[in-house]
C-alpha cells in the first residue's frame, strides 16, 4: 500500500500551495516547489520567490515582485 501524505496545489503558474502531514516531508517538498518556480522566474527575470509558512505544515511558494530576481525569501504569516 502506497500512502502519500504531502498535498500540493498549484493555484496558478506563479504560486504553489503545499500541505504536509509530517515534518520530514517539508524540506523536500519546499525544495521541489521552489525549483518548479525557478523556471517560471527565469523566463522574465523580474522577480524572486517567497516561501510563506502559514501554520505548521501549510506553506505557499510564490513568485514575488518584492523579492529580487535570483533570491528566495522566507516568511512566517502572523
Amino acid at each position: 500500500m502506497n500512502t502519500h501524505t504531502m498535498r500540493t496545489q498549484a493555484s496558478d503558474a506563479t504560486s504553489i500551495k503545499l500541505s504536509f502531514a509530517s515534518a520530514h516531508e517539508v524540506h523536500l517538498g519546499l525544495e521541489n516547489a521552489v525549483n518548479t518556480l525557478i523556471a517560471s522566474a527565469a523566463q522574465d527575470r523580474r522577480c524572486g520567490i517567497r516561501v510563506t509558512r502559514h501554520e505548521p505544515g501549510a506553506y505557499t511558494v510564490a513568485l514575488d515582485d518584492s523579492v529580487p530576481f535570483g533570491e528566495t525569501h522566507e516568511d512566517v504569516a502572523a
